[in-house]
């Protein structure tokens, strides 16, 4: 509990104590002090409202009329008039045990967004001329240093192992709890805590450009992006207060008039009808559920970049994924090798030489195949083919390796038997100075809990799941057969994603979205496109957290399906709120009207209200895995 909230708690025992003291001695033993009544209560009253009073009247000095404490100081004043002064005050006093939970509840939300920011690195360890470790600010670090970490200590900047090996904790951003090994030749993120050995690190972007420092403004900016009813709440709000203040007004004035019956009674009825009105259970809870969802996730290691992405995940229909990296797991293998007018080792090594400065998977798979190391000297005239593959100079020879549209583009012939080949997987077709020479497989692995995932999310009602792919149609249908997904979408270039998605959104029902997953590597146009874009294995990834909506920070499949789950019980926790809030003021409203509910029915309609929708709020932030 902050200091702030301990002095409000001890103000409001002090005021229970008196005010229940006061009620005693005047109602029990039935004494009428006349004005010195007034004076005694006046005593709580100012000692737990004083500070209402202040904000109400600033806020009118600032053209702010209609807010909770107008609201308040209107209704309490109103009831001291009429001569309830116990229950003016009373009112007051629950209105501030009501504000106490209030802002409990909200730091505790923050709590996790707090442990979150702990990622943040407090300094950076950098040799001096003597060889001894000099602590200093890491944004004063420059790409290309070597920086120290030693075992206990945060990982400051995104970097490359030099020196040393160690395991490293990256629960604070994946949620995992299983530390990752890194040694020599790693790259290894801000952020995470280095658990056993000291290690030196080469940094490869400055402290700004960082994960940790990306993440963080991420987090920190979430709070802009509002939900939908989150925006309803706020004009309805601005429009709320003011009709009920009218409301009040006429209810205290017009039944007198037209009845000739004592003002006093009516003006207690409108002053009921006021503290009742307050809109502090919607205005309070309804953005402290998204608020409280927001952490609850950043804790699994999914990052949520506003509260209008929860609410949009929530209606997702539509499913749509990348393949590699994103189902599979992007690590190719060579599983057959196919020569024509060649050998199969002279095939390999042709195609591991026209990919020897490529970092694809696929390129990396070429070269772990071949028997010896490929050469690059031997390699001249590089150039990458967009969605199509290679052509180089190989020895001098014009070499190309790729997909049938480069062969048949440069106008290769290709053999029939080689064009609709039985393998599973990605064929790397290979030609010499025009000359066909084969074709090679190259296999990805499905990742463990793919197929679950896709089923998790049918059972959740997604009415369509597509997967997107450049492969060739035999091998992505066999991926996508295989886990179950309704459609796939094969031989496709970057730019052809975006356009399959524009088809996709066409086809989407009404209140329905699409949603879109990939790796976030080269995928940022479709992420951008679809209504929520998710970027699995954020960590690290530049491309991935700019791009997508919603970022998970590990690779685990599992986490999509609790993102949207998480989603769909925020939207059910907020719709209940909306639909409670509404429905209890609304009978209350009219009871209070027809005088028929006093001030302590109006006290539970406004406080009351108010502390169950916010511990209904607060348990989006307990949502698990």
């Amino acid at each position: 509990m902050t200091r702030k909230q301990k002095k409000m708690l001890a103000r409001i025992i002090v005021t229970f104590v008196i005010l229940a003291a006061e009620m005693i001695f005047f109602k029990v033993a039935d004494v009428k002090w006349g004005y010195g009544e007034l004076v005694c209560y006046l005593v709580p009253y100012f000692i737990i409202g004083y500070d209402i009073l202040r904000k109400a009247a600033l806020n009118i000095l600032h053209g702010q009329v209609f807010d909770e404490n107008f609201l308040m100081t209107i209704a309490t004043v109103g009831a001291f008039f009429t001569g309830e002064y116990s229950e003016g005050t009373a009112v007051m006093l629950f209105y501030q045990v009501g504000e106490l939970f209030q802002s409990y509840a909200v730091n505790k939300s923050r709590r996790s967004i707090a442990e979150l920011m702990d990622i943040r690195p407090d300094y950076a360890n950098i040799e001096d001329e003597k060889g001894d470790l000099v602590q200093v600010d890491p944004e004063t670090i420059n790409t290309g240093d070597i920086i120290v970490i030693k075992p206990g200590e945060k990982i400051p900047l995104d970097g490359i192992v030099t020196e040393g090996s160690s395991s490293a904790d990256t629960s604070a951003l994946t949620g995992e709890s299983v530390p990752r090994s890194v040694s020599a030749g790693s790259d290894v993120i801000s952020g995470c805590i280095n658990l056993s050995g000291t290690l030196r690190v080469r940094v490869t972007k400055p402290f700004g450009q960082s994960t940790v420092s990306k993440i963080l403004e991420l987090v920190e900016n979430s709070a802009e992006k509002k939900s939908k009813s989150e925006n309803f709440i706020s004009k309805f709000a601005r429009v709320y207060t003011p009709a009920v203040v009218i409301g009040a007004c006429l209810l205290a004035i017009l039944p007198p008039l037209i009845t000739g019956e004592p003002f006093g009674g009516w003006v207690h009825r409108a002053m009921t009808f006021l503290v009742i009105s307050c809109p502090c259970a919607l205005v309070i809870s309804i953005p402290l559920s998204f608020f409280c969802s927001i952490g609850g996730a950043s804790r699994e290691g999914v990052l949520i970049k506003g509260g209008n992405y929860i609410e949009a995940l929530a209606d997702a229909g539509i499913m749509v994924f990348d393949k590699t990296g994103t189902l599979t797991e992007g690590t190719f293998e060579v599983t057959d090798v196919c020569p024509v007018n060649t050998d199969k080792d002279t095939l390999i090594m042709t195609a591991a030489l026209a990919e020897c400065y490529s970092d694809h998977p696929i390129a990396a798979s070429l070269k772990r195949a071949c028997k010896t190391k490929p050469d690059p000297s031997r390699v001249q005239n590089v150039h990458e083919i967009a969605g199509k593959g290679v052509s180089a100079q190989v020895d001098g020879k014009i070499t190309l390796a790729g997909n049938l549209r480069l062969l048949e583009g440069e106008g290769i012939s290709v053999p029939e038997a080689d064009k609709s080949c039985g393998h599973i997987g990605t064929a790397v077709h290979v030609a010499v100075n025009g000359v066909y020479m084969g074709h090679i497989i190259i296999s990805d692995k499905v990742k463990p809990g793919a197929g679950e995932t896709v089923l998790a999310l049918k059972e959740l009602g997604i009415r369509k799941t597509v997967m997107l792919t450049g492969d060739m149609k035999a091998a992505g249908e066999a991926v996508a057969k295989k886990l179950g997904l309704d459609e796939c979408r094969t031989e496709l270039l970057p730019a052809d994603k975006v356009g399959e998605v524009e088809t996709l959104i066409n086809e989407k029902q009404a209140k329905e979205t699409l949603v879109f997953v990939g790796d976030g590597i080269n995928d940022a146009p479709v992420l951008t496109r679809a209504d929520v874009g998710i970027a699995m294995g954020g960590i690290g990834s530049d491309a991935a957290i700019e791009a997508a909506d919603i970022v998970l920070m590990d690779d685990k499949p599992e986490k999509i399906v609790f993102a949207v789950k998480l989603s769909r019980r925020t939207m059910q926790i907020v719709k209940q709120n909306i639909v409670f809030a509404l429905g209890v003021k609304l009978i209350t409203l009219i009871l209070g009207a027809l005088g028929l509910a006093g001030m302590w029915a109006a006290v539970f309609a406004d406080v009351g209200v108010s502390v169950i929708a916010i511990l209904n709020a607060m348990r989006t932030g307990k949502f698990k895995a």
